[in-house]
């Protein structure tokens, strides 16, 4: 035999414990008992011991809790996780499948592909931010899922739109859609929506449309291109760049920068604008200026045109 010291005893030990708990996922198994199976005295000492193998246990995948209320004994319960992913894939990798499977509403895929919470990343592993928009984006993707004519409130107005996809960009929902009457597709922010109705199955007809090579919404060609020109100081460029990407051309000035960007999306602009607030100062041209004016009295207003 090998020098050192004998394994064995310790790993029969962890699997006694692991399949005592896989046995009753439900309700779980009381502490007490535990220390039995592992083989521990009912003390203070078999109990830290017991601590120690579910830490152990933790690390090589398995998902352990105590699910006992307060002011009871502890009582432990397992939710059964397929280890190997645990082994094969990073940190990233398995956040990246995590974020996946909330966008797919698979809670019972989120509840298996949990990471041990020490190892969890700072923010939450999906960054998705519904909000109060929650009823409306269920309602907008369940349009695109059975291809349904959307109603809803926008600005201030009744719109009848063919609805084609809906994505997520900067923590914000999207719904590209035709209104009715229109072939121009048009970019909505989900948040923004109100009274929203999907009419049934199979009633908004498909409408082909130019795939977008980029998911930035900056780049879709939904309007005429246009030069516009922005001011910010030193300090917020990184912020104006995170929003709007880089620009085409950048003149810098004492403390400030003047930013030139190519716009073919003049929605997507403007909300972007809203989110800098007065970080930036839109100089020009004259018309994109007097656009972003008028919406925004819209909106002070309420809403209303």
């Amino acid at each position: 035999m090998a020098r050192g010291r004998d394994q064995r005893g310790p790993m029969e030990r962890l699997v006694r414990v692991a399949a005592a708990l896989s046995a009753q996922p439900k309700y779980g198994v009381d502490a007490a008992k535990l220390v039995t199976i592992a083989g521990f005295k009912n003390d203070e000492n078999g109990h830290r011991q017991l601590q120690r193998d579910l830490e152990h246990l933790a690390k090589q995948g398995w998902q352990i809790e105590n699910i006992s209320g307060a002011g009871t004994g502890a009582r432990y319960g397992m939710v059964t996780q397929d280890n190997r992913l645990k082994v094969r894939l990073s940190l990233p990798q398995a956040t990246a499948l995590q974020r996946a499977a909330l966008v797919a509403r698979r809670s019972d895929l989120v509840t298996r592909l949990g990471l041990p919470e020490d190892e969890l990343p700072e923010t939450p592993p999906a960054d998705l931010r519904v909000g109060g928009e929650s009823e409306a984006l269920d309602a907008a993707l369940e349009a695109v899922r059975l291809r349904a004519l959307l109603r809803f409130r926008y600005k201030g107005s009744p719109r009848l739109t063919q609805p084609q996809s809906v994505s997520q960009q900067n923590g914000k929902w999207y719904l590209r859609a035709i209104e009715e009457g229109s072939e121009t597709m048009k970019t909505f922010m989900v948040a923004r929506m109100s009274d929203v109705v999907a009419e049934d199955p199979g009633t908004a007809r498909h409408v082909p449309v130019e795939r977008h090579l980029t998911l930035h919404p900056m780049q879709w060609e939904v309007d005429a291109p246009v030069e516009v020109m922005l001011r910010t100081d030193e300090d917020f460029r990184q912020d104006v760049v995170r929003w709007l990407q880089e620009p085409l051309a950048e003149e810098h000035h004492s403390g400030t920068v003047d930013m030139r960007y190519r716009v073919t999306n003049r929605t997507a602009f403007r909300d972007r604008i809203y989110e800098l607030g007065t970080r930036v100062e839109l100089l020009g041209p004259s018309d994109v200026r007097e656009e972003l004016l008028s919406e925004l009295e819209v909106l002070a207003r309420g809403g209303t045109s």
